[in-house]
C-alpha cells in the first residue's frame, strides 16, 4: 500500500501561538543540513566466531556467512543445512563476535597449530562443545590455564587479524557498509554491562590494536580509558553502544559510578564521547520502560524481560531503562552541569545465528539450537526460545552508505530503533514549526532548515513561545499499518523531581482523544487460527506538527517519538499454527504491536 493517509489531529491550541522566523534564536549541539538517507543494519550480530553462540549450536555460520546473508545473498542454516535468503539486504551490518576467546573453538576444531600447542588444547580438543563451559569459569574461580593460554597478544592478533580481514573484505561504500567491531561482555552478578564497539576505521587501522575484553577489567570507565588511549595512539574512532540494559540489573544507567562514587562531569564527558547511543530492543527484550515503572503509559509493558543473564529476576529499576535513564540524566545535568544519559537509540539483533532477522513471521531466533518450532516448544535454559524477541533494527539518517557517515549519524544521534519493521521516522523539533509544514512535499529540508532532527538540542526558547514538533512516519512498506504517532516527554520541576506523559500526536481512523487524552484502541483484525491480519485498519503514513501544551521555560526537558502499528501475530503464534496448537493456550500475548523509538530531542534552558 502506498497510499499516504495524513492526519493533524492531536494538535493543541498552542499550535496558534506560532510564527516565529526560521532565525529564531534556539541552539542545537551538532546536526546535519545535507540530504540524508534512510539506511537499515545490525550492529549486533554474532557468529561461530563467538564462544557462547559455538557452544549452543553454531559451528557453520562464521562472519562470511553473517554478511553474505545480510547482503542479500543465499546461505546454508548452520543447524538445518537448508538455503535460506533474507527477503530484504541490510545496508549496513557489525559482525559483533565476543573479544573473549574470540574463534578458540573454530581454531581448535580445525588444528591450528597456534591453538593446539598452548597446554589445555588437547583437553578442549576432546570436546569443543564443553569449551564454553571452563571459558565461563574464568573469573569464577576457574579457567585459569584456558587465560593464560588464549588471553594474550599472539593468540588475540591471529584471531581479531582474520575478524578484520574478513569485515574489510565485504565493505563496498556507496553500496553496502561493513563496519569493524566486537562486544565487550562483563557480567558482574550475571547482571548485563556489554557494549558492543565499533570502529569507522579501515583495516591497516584496526590491526593496530586487539579489542579490549572483559578480561582486561569489567569497569566501563576503564574500557573508556582504553578507548582514549588507543584511539590517541592510532588513529582509531570507537563508538561504544550499551545494550541490553533491561538486564542490568539496575547498573547500566546508575546515579554512581563503578566505585560508587557520585558522578562527575568529567564522567559525563568521558560517557557521552564514547557512547552517544545505547540499543533499546533487542532478542533479549525491550529496554524502554515497563509498567511498574511508567503505570501511565499502557504500552509501557511491550516485551519485557526484567531478567539476570542466568533467567533470574532482576531488580525493577529505572537504571535499567532507558526512559528512566534519560530522566536521571536531567537530575545529574541539574547537580554536575552534565548529563551523562544523552543518548540516542537504536535497535539491534543479538542474533548468536549468524543471521539477521527480526520478523515474526520469518524469526531464526536467538540461538541455533532453538531452529525449528518444535525444538522451541520445549527450550528451556537462560534464554526460553518463546520468551525472546524478534527485534530489533538500527536505522541511520545517514548522508551516504560510508563507514564514515553511518558513523557521524552516531555521533550526532540521528538515529533511531524498531522492533523489526522498516518504519521510517522524521522527527524534528524548533520554534517556528506551523501545521501546514506537515503536508509539506520536501518535509525533511523544512525540517533540516527550520528545526534540529533527531538527537538533537534546543535551547533559549522565546519568550512566550513553546517548542514545536514536525513529525512524520510511515509505515513499513512490505508491513502492518500504522496506529498512531506518540511523544514522550520527560521534564525536572523546579524541585530536582522527574516527571514523564505521553501525548497521542497523530493517529489513524476517525478516533478522538478520550478523558485521558489518548485515543482508544484500534479494533484487532489478528485471526489467531491463522496467524495472519488485514491492513484493513491503520494509516500508510502520519505526519503532524505537535506543541508541548504544558511547557516550561524554565524546566529541562526531553522528548522522543514513539511509532506504533496496528495489532499482528507474535513469532510464536506462527509456530503453534505449524504445530496445530492452539495459541491462545500459551501465557504469552498473542498479539503485539510493533514500533520504532526516535532518538529524543532536549529542551535545556
Amino acid at each position: 500500500m502506498n497510499i499516504a493517509l495524513t492526519t493533524l489531529r492531536g494538535l493543541t491550541p498552542v499550535l496558534g501561538l506560532l510564527g516565529l522566523a526560521a532565525t529564531a534564536p534556539f541552539a542545537l549541539a551538532q546536526t546535519s543540513t545535507q540530504q540524508t538517507t534512510l539506511l537499515w543494519g545490525d550492529t549486533h550480530l554474532h557468529t561461530s566466531y563467538s564462544v557462547d553462540a559455538y557452544s549452543t549450536g553454531n559451528t557453520m555460520a562464521d562472519p562470511e556467512t553473517a554478511f553474505r546473508f545480510a547482503k542479500g545473498y543465499p546461505v546454508l542454516h548452520p543447524a538445518t543445512g537448508e538455503r535460506i535468503q533474507i527477503d530484504r539486504p541490510l545496508d549496513f551490518l557489525v559482525v559483533a563476535d565476543h573479544s573473549e576467546m574470540m574463534q578458540l573453538q573454530v581454531r581448535l576444531l580445525n588444528h591450528d597449530p597456534a591453538w593446539m600447542a598452548k597446554s589445555s588444547a588437547p583437553r578442549l580438543s576432546e570436546n569443543i562443545r564443553a569449551v564454553f563451559q571452563e571459558v565461563g569459569q574464568i573469573g569464577r574461580g576457574g579457567g585459569e590455564e584456558v587465560l593464560e593460554n588464549y588471553h594474550n597478544d599472539e593468540i588475540q592478533k591471529l584471531s581479531w587479524s582474520e575478524q578484520v580481514d574478513i569485515t574489510e573484505s565485504h565493505n563496498e561504500p556507496g553500496k553496502f557498509t561493513a563496519l569493524i567491531g566486537w562486544e565487550w561482555s562483563p557480567a558482574p552478578d550475571w547482571a548485563n554491562l556489554h557494549r558492543v564497539i565499533f570502529t569507522a576505521s579501515p583495516a591497516e587501522v584496526a590491526k593496530q590494536f586487539v579489542p579490549y575484553s572483559y578480561y582486561d577489567s569489567v569497569r566501563p570507565e576503564d574500557l573508556w580509558a582504553w578507548l582514549e588511549k588507543t584511539s590517541a595512539a592510532t588513529g582509531a574512532d570507537f563508538i561504544a553502544i550499551p545494550h541490553n540494559s533491561n538486564m542490568s540489573d539496575g547498573k547500566m544507567f546508575d546515579m554512581v559510578d563503578s566505585d560508587g562514587r557520585a558522578l562527575t562531569a568529567e564522567y559525563t564527558r568521558t560517557r557521552m564521547r564514547w557512547e552517544p547511543v545505547m540499543e533499546i530492543t533487542q532478542v533479549k527484550g525491550n529496554s524502554e520502560t515497563m509498567s511498574e515503572l511508567s503505570p501511565d503509559d499502557p504500552f509501557a509493558g511491550f516485551e519485557v524481560r526484567n531478567k539476570l543473564l542466568i533467567n533470574q529476576p532482576a531488580a525493577i529499576s529505572p537504571n535499567s531503562y532507558a526512559r528512566g535513564a534519560l530522566r536521571n540524566g536531567l537530575q545529574l545535568e541539574a547537580e554536575t552541569g552534565t548529563n551523562p544519559y544523552k543518548f540516542g537509540m537504536i535497535g539491534s539483533t543479538d542474533s548468536h545465528t549468524g543471521l539477521t532477522s527480526a520478523q515474526e513471521n520469518n524469526f531464526y531466533g536467538k540461538l541455533v539450537n532453538d531452529a525449528l518450532p518444535a525444538q522451541r516448544v520445549a527450550m528451556g535454559g537462560n534464554f526460553p526460545a518463546w520468551e525472546t524477541s524478534a527485534s530489533g533494527m538500527a536505522a541511520v539518517w545517514a548522508t551516504e552508505n560510508t563507514r564514515e557517515a553511518i558513523a557521524a549519524a552516531f555521533k550526532r544521534k540521528e538515529v533511531y530503533a524498531t522492533t523489526g519493521p522498516r518504519i521510517a521516522v522524521r522527527f524534528f523539533g524548533g520554534f517556528g514549526f506551523k501545521p501546514r509544514d506537515a503536508n509539506a512535499n520536501d518535509l525533511a529540508a523544512l525540517g533540516y532548515r527550520k528545526g534540529i532532527p533527531m538527537g538533537g538540542d534546543l535551547s533559549t526558547a522565546p519568550r512566550g513561545k513553546a517548542p514545536s514538533f514536525l513529525v512524520q512516519v510511515s509505515k513499513d512498506t512490505e508491513g502492518a499499518n500504522l496506529d498512531r504517532v506518540q511523544i514522550i516527554k520527560g521534564w525536572m520541576d523546579a524541585e530536582g523531581n522527574t516527571h514523564e506523559q505521553v501525548f497521542d500526536v497523530a493517529w489513524s481512523g476517525e478516533r478522538t482523544l478520550d478523558a485521558s487524552g489518548m485515543v482508544p484502541a484500534l479494533a484487532s483484525t489478528v485471526d489467531l487460527d491463522r496467524a495472519s491480519y488485514e491492513n484493513s485498519i491503520g494509516a500508510a503514513q502520519l505526519s503532524t506538527v505537535w506543541t508541548d501544551p504544558e511547557f516550561d521555560a524554565t524546566q529541562p526537558s526531553f522528548y522522543y517519538v514513539r511509532a506504533l502499528e496496528i495489532p499482528t501475530p507474535r513469532h510464536h503464534v506462527y509456530d503453534a499454527v505449524a504445530l496445530q496448537m492452539d495459541p491462545r493456550t500459551i501465557p504469552l500475548p498473542s498479539e503485539i504491536q510493533e514500533r520504532a523509538y526516535s532518538s529524543p530531542i532536549w529542551y535545556t534552558p
